[in-house]
């Protein structure tokens, strides 16, 4: 189901889809599994918005001051595919549910991510957040 994008890295979360959905979709949540402490900016989820992510230093990057990157919301799909581009390199980053006997398979087809899968899993299941 994930058309042209192949996954590179996935995680089983035990949880209901929506909770899942959520914590990719609301930018309160983002802030706390995708690079925790970096904020967002979603006005508006639906394809062809802008968003803003502001990657704020820490002990995973070596950046010396915050990092705003413009993105542009290429699919909302509903409990089914949350994907945006990066607009200063056109890079894709996509994010695919999969509801699964045991829980929800979420999938991106970026390689690197499963510190932040991690995170993502341990939020929606209620744990702490292993990678701060």
């Amino acid at each position: 189901m994930m058309d042209h994008l192949e996954a590179n890295s996935f995680i089983m979360i035990d949880g209901d889809i929506e909770a899942v959905w959520d914590a990719l979709t609301n930018e309160d949540k983002l802030a706390k599994w995708y690079a925790p402490g970096s904020p967002w900016k979603i006005p508006k989820l639906q394809a062809g918005e802008k968003m803003l992510f502001t990657l704020m230093p820490n002990v995973h990057n070596n950046l010396k001051e915050k990092l705003p990157m413009s993105l542009t919301i290429e699919k909302v799909a509903h409990c089914r595919e949350f994907s945006f581009k990066m607009d200063s390199h056109e890079m894709l980053i996509s994010f695919v549910l999969e509801k699964e006997k045991h829980g929800v398979k979420v999938s991106t087809n970026m390689e690197g991510y499963d510190m932040s899968l991690a995170n993502l899993k341990a939020l929606v299941e209620g744990k702490e957040i292993p990678y701060s």
